[in-house]
């Protein structure tokens, strides 16, 4: 079962211009943009001024529980031209990112990913920054 997908909608349009735009670079991952365009299909869109305080939007500050090694990491979803892993901001199109838009505090994911599939827990929202 598929836990619903909350975005603004301002999040969504970005979303949808930033994968029309990846699908055109050969050097992307066609299939992660694929399952992220199908993730996007399904979302429930939310005012920007009702967004819950447990949501993972873009520029959101996250503490994620990989589920394999029970193991806490903390990122904050960006768009790729802000990304810096060595900073803890990870890229909406990276296959992380890709999983964690749009989940709520206490849910799990799952993901393909090229070492194998990712489980993770969200554990806590801990900043907002709604664009």
């Amino acid at each position: 079962m598929n836990l619903p997908i909350h975005l603004t909608e301002n999040d969504l349009r970005r979303l949808r211009k930033l994968l029309r735009e990846a699908a055109s670079d050969a050097g992307r991952d066609l299939e992660n943009l694929r399952r992220l365009g199908q993730e996007l299909d399904r979302v429930t869109v939310v005012d920007d001024s009702r967004i819950p305080a447990d949501l993972i939007t873009m520029n959101s500050r996250v503490e994620l529980v990989n589920l394999a090694t029970g193991e806490p990491c903390t990122y904050t979803l960006v768009f790729p031209e802000y990304a810096d892993i060595d900073d803890g901001r990870i890229s909406v199109l990276a296959p992380l990112g890709m999983a964690m838009i749009g989940f709520r505090a206490g849910d799990e994911f799952s993901w393909p990913a090229p070492g194998g599939t990712m489980h993770f827990r969200v554990g806590r929202i801990l900043g907002q920054n709604v664009s």
